[in-house]
């Protein structure tokens, strides 16, 4: 069971970084800047942003660390992320590593003269070649610095950049508001500078940060919310940049309240949760098979039924579904080897029977059950054989589609009754949906297989960083009550 998803944490603070770097004046060929890091007031990490301008190019450097605990266990995650664009702004490519537990995946990117982008990811000893189309209009950080003098700060200018993300390989639209100058406090010394609001459209999930800039567009400091606490980053210099962390453990945040006990016979059966998500209006629950979702004011409505996958409109599956990815890198010789392995000398030909024999070879096949691992590939998982839910999911995955299974990673929370010192939490959790020929049906490999103690908030390919959707519900979720679902309901509209 997956206790925090820092990839997701990651791709965050990713996100702050590159725009903190983005916003900085640029009056010297080389300029760095730092920032501390912190998460509820403790200190977490630092950011280093780095401008250079040389040879007709213009290069930003945006380095992070932090250093979070999960039950105790230090997990340090750590990104670098390289655009090289032109003095006018055009991206001519970029470089991203990532770093968590001591693994490291790294995508470098160099766009051509025809818009291609051509990519060389790396994951592990995985190696993977690729090209895509360069975004209309996307910009890079130095494009983004650029837009931001254009518009200027006067207060109530608003207006739109599509900043492009090397960590997921996508263009998201950002809205920019100036809201004006207000007192504020950094790093000790009050001062009163220009706050900067802007909202980058994940997928089911806005990300909306606040910032206070100088008059040379510089950030100070910057805030989003984060699992129902405040992420943060503060300029200073870098002795205070470089100050040691202070643990902070954000399982427990991260975990659920159930109302009460949940049985296993209830949750063999089906269960009607109410759940109340604070403080964010925009936040959405998906209804999947297995589970419907029904917004009733300021409350959801979740009836989650094991048996119920033949959910009309459930979307079918897409080439994509099947295909490998840097995550899912069944491409990789180790990953469809093991796949044929579990599978056995005489596959079934009956989907679910495939996924129930893949889904019990993942869960004996990873033996170590642990925390230590940030985020594996599968491939990574194979060799090491170590990982905790995210690792069954993304594994668990990889082999579906390596055998032809149309397989997608699910993001969400599953019920306890026991962990970390706590009784009766929902705890963030991974596992995976399967086409079967007719419908998604859910599968993990982590726990004794699905049932209605799952919730889920997200669905995806098993990228890191789309599980933020999910992420950014935790710490604001309350499940109110759990119910027996209706019996007449079973098989049927709840």
């Amino acid at each position: 069971m997956n206790r925090i998803l820092p990839p997701a944490l990651c791709a965050l603070a990713l996100l702050v970084a590159s725009a903190a770097c983005a916003d900085s004046a640029a009056r010297a060929a080389t300029e760095t800047r730092w920032m501390k890091v912190l998460l509820d007031g403790r200190k977490v990490g630092q950011v280093t942003s780095i401008r250079e301008v040389a040879d007709g190019r213009v290069v930003s450097t945006e380095r992070m660390t932090l250093v979070v605990d999960r039950a105790g266990v230090a997990l340090p995650v750590s990104t670098e992320e390289r655009s090289i664009e032109t003095p006018d702004g055009r991206p001519l490519g970029f470089s991203t590593t990532t770093r968590l537990s001591g693994l490291e995946s790294t995508v470098e990117g160099t766009l051509g003269e025809d818009g291609q982008l051509a990519l060389l990811m790396r994951s592990g000893r995985s190696e993977q070649r690729r090209s895509m189309p360069w975004p209309a209009g996307a910009v890079l950080a130095e494009g983004a610095r650029l837009a931001e003098q254009r518009h200027g700060l006067a207060e109530g200018t608003r207006y739109e950049v599509l900043s492009f993300q090397p960590s997921t390989l996508s263009a998201l639209p950002v809205s920019v508001e100036v809201i004006g100058r207000e007192a504020v406090v950094v790093d000790g010394t009050r001062r009163r500078l220009v706050r900067v609001d802007q909202v980058a459209a994940f997928e089911g999930a806005p990300l909306r940060m606040s910032a206070w800039v100088d008059a040379d567009f510089a950030v100070l400091r910057a805030t989003m919310p984060l699992m129902g606490m405040a992420f943060e980053m503060v300029a200073c210099d870098e002795a205070c940049a470089t100050a040691p962390n202070q643990p902070t453990d954000i399982l427990d945040r991260a975990m659920v309240a159930a109302p009460r006990a949940l049985a296993a016979e209830e949750r063999a059966a089906g269960i009607v949760y109410a759940l109340r998500v604070r403080g964010d209006d925009t936040a959405r629950i998906p209804s999947l098979a297995e589970q419907r979702a029904e917004r009733d004011g300021a409350r959801w409505r979740v009836a989650v039924d094991p048996d119920d996958v033949a959910r009309a409109g459930d979307d079918p599956p897409v080439a994509d579904d099947t295909a490998a990815t840097r995550w899912l890198n069944h491409d990789e010789a180790s990953v469809s080897a093991l796949a044929r392995e579990a599978a056995g000398e005489d596959p079934p030909s009956d989907r679910a029977e495939l996924m129930r024999r893949l889904e019990r070879f993942v869960r004996g096949y990873i033996d170590n059950k642990s925390m230590r691992v940030g985020y594996a590939s599968a491939a990574e998982t194979v060799a090491s054989r170590e990982g905790d839910c995210t690792e069954h999911a993304v594994l668990l995955a990889a082999m579906a589609r390596a055998l032809g299974v149309p397989a997608r990673v699910v993001n969400g929370l599953a019920y306890a009754p026991a962990f970390a010192g706590r009784e009766n939490v929902f705890v963030p959790h991974a596992w995976v949906k399967a086409w079967d020929g007719r419908h998604w049906v859910s599968y993990d490999a982590a726990l004794p297989g699905f049932d209605a103690g799952h919730i889920a908030l997200s669905v995806g390919d098993g990228d890191a960083a789309g599980f933020y959707a999910g992420v950014s519900l935790l710490g604001n979720l309350e499940v109110l009550s759990a119910e027996a679902l209706p019996a007449p309901a079973h098989g049927g509209t709840p």
